[in-house]
């Protein structure tokens, strides 16, 4: 019974967490508390953008790529970012891949980058993946790096892959794409909209 309750309250916390991090994605913490064993919690392809004068702090991270090297927030200072959480078993994920490396190629010319952070694959499934998908931007590796999922746990309920991130050139977090990103143009438009705004 102890084990029962344990468990049980550990739903419910993870729950909340959820709910605090999405607001008001309902869905997110329904699929939480139903489990199943799809290994992904799906977003409903809701896209949120966030005003300049409303962006929090900028985000800051340090974690390791697929190919070993450390890849920290200072290296795309003055950049605008897009962060695509993923990982290789998440059909979503890969229904999107070939959207967000064209996407990459279309936006990457005006200054934009893009930064993968595969959240449960070592790195032989991460590389598989990007070499079936064709991704040639990097992807940072957070199955065994706290500090890693720690600095997104505001925006990235890990549990709820794909999510798709906007960071401005400040590093602030200006747009969040909840679920499969289905559409290139809207998030080439919602980056190039972020990149006008440094000129």
């Amino acid at each position: 019974m102890t084990g029962r309750r344990t468990a049980a309250s550990a739903v419910a916390l993870a729950a909340l967490l959820l709910t605090a991090c999405t607001g008001g994605n309902d869905g997110l913490v329904e699929q939480y508390q139903q489990g199943g064993d799809k290994g992904y919690i799906s977003g409903d392809g809701t896209v949120q953008e966030i005003a300049p004068a409303d962006r929090g702090d900028a985000v800051a991270f340090t974690g390791t790529a697929v190919d070993g090297s450390t890849v920290t927030s200072t290296d795309y200072a003055g950049d605008v970012l897009v962060l695509n959480f993923w990982y290789a078993g998440c059909g979503p994920c890969r229904a999107e891949a070939p959207t967000l490396e064209s996407t990459f190629q279309e936006v990457e010319p005006a200054g934009a980058q893009f930064l993968g952070v595969n959240i449960y694959d070592g790195p032989e499934t991460a590389t598989a993946f990007e070499e079936k998908y064709g991704i040639s931007y990097p992807s940072l590796l957070a199955k065994e790096d706290a500090d890693l999922k720690l600095a997104f746990a505001s925006w990235t309920p890990l549990q709820s892959v794909p999510i798709t991130l906007v960071l401005d050139a400040q590093g602030r977090v200006a747009a969040r794409f909840i679920g499969q990103v289905e559409s290139g143009s809207i998030l080439k438009t919602i980056v190039n909209d972020v990149l006008a705004e440094t000129t």
